[in-house]
């Protein structure tokens, strides 16, 4: 079973910066990508960043040039730096990971709060 945990969320004001985890229990190669999503109450769920098996990132424009994706294989980890952090920015964060081919299976963590105070 696979089990993703999240971290790293918290209280913050504008301006700053935070670095959310999230780890697997297992190793991340067998993903074919992982990524972050977040809600904001009364909002749908919406993609933040992804990062695939092989390194290629894709982010929303709204955190394009404030938000970096990475991953550590060796401790089965990815981040999520989030720096210039803005009000609106303030949502549940989910990590997310996917596997599959011709079907597409999705893993999901638990999420952790992210609040920016202006």
């Amino acid at each position: 079973q696979v089990q993703l945990v999240e971290s790293g969320g918290g209280l913050v004001q504008a301006g700053g910066s935070l670095r959310l985890s999230c780890a697997a229990s297992g190793s991340i190669f067998s993903f074919n990508a992982m990524g972050w999503y977040r809600q904001a109450p009364g909002k749908e769920r919406e993609l933040v960043a992804t990062i695939t098996s092989g390194g290629g990132t894709d982010y929303a424009d709204s955190v394009k040039g404030r938000f970096t994706i990475s991953r550590d294989n060796a401790k089965n980890t990815v981040y999520l730096q989030m720096n210039s952090l803005k009000p609106e920015d303030t949502a549940v964060y989910y990590c997310n990971a996917r596997r599959g081919v011709i079907t597409i299976y999705h893993y999901w963590g638990q999420g952790t709060q992210v609040t920016v105070s202006s």
